[in-house]
């Protein structure tokens, strides 16, 4: 790799642990509210939803081009379906629209800030990812990922494959 200048990752399962992380936020909400549920297939059910739609909108379907927009459309169509419907009179707006920021709030997994470090110390490290800048750079300051520059779907008004 004499000629590599810069390193770019995928985000979302590789750097950071999105499903423990989803499941963790929808057990804390779920317990405050006295809901019992299975928080695993409901963070499940939300990333498939996003990764149909990004793939949809890619594909040259009409769509969101910012995640945090789409997440809370995917969260509001799980919470209608026969499905989750029971949940939905618990959680007010306020408390969705911090359970659909939990994407900004995904923790690292144990070894990806040393990894991470030590590869900046050669390279340039940087995000490929379908998430959008805010919630990248959030992300970043919340698991201590140091990237050096952050480039998202959104800059490209598209969303990888």
């Amino acid at each position: 790799m004499k000629d590599v200048k810069a390193l770019l990752f995928d985000v979302f399962g590789t750097t950071v642990d999105w499903r423990s992380s989803v499941e963790q936020e929808l057990r804390d909400l779920g317990e405050k509210h006295g809901i019992e549920a299975d928080w695993p297939k409901f963070a499940q059910q939300w990333r498939t939803g996003y990764m149909e739609e990004t793939a949809r909108v890619a594909a040259g379907g009409e769509g969101p081009n910012n995640v945090d927009l789409m997440h809370r459309q995917i969260l509001e169509k799980m919470l209608a379906s026969p499905e989750w419907s029971r949940i939905a009179p618990h959680w007010s707006e306020k408390e969705r629209d911090y359970l659909n920021l939990v994407w900004h709030r995904l923790r690292a997994w144990p070894d990806t800030v040393e990894g991470l470090r030590a590869l900046k110390k050669k390279y340039i490290i940087g995000t490929l990812s379908n998430g959008n800048v805010r919630l990248l750079v959030d992300m970043a300051k919340y698991a201590d990922l140091p990237w050096d520059v952050v480039f998202s779907g959104e800059l490209f008004q598209t969303y990888k494959p």
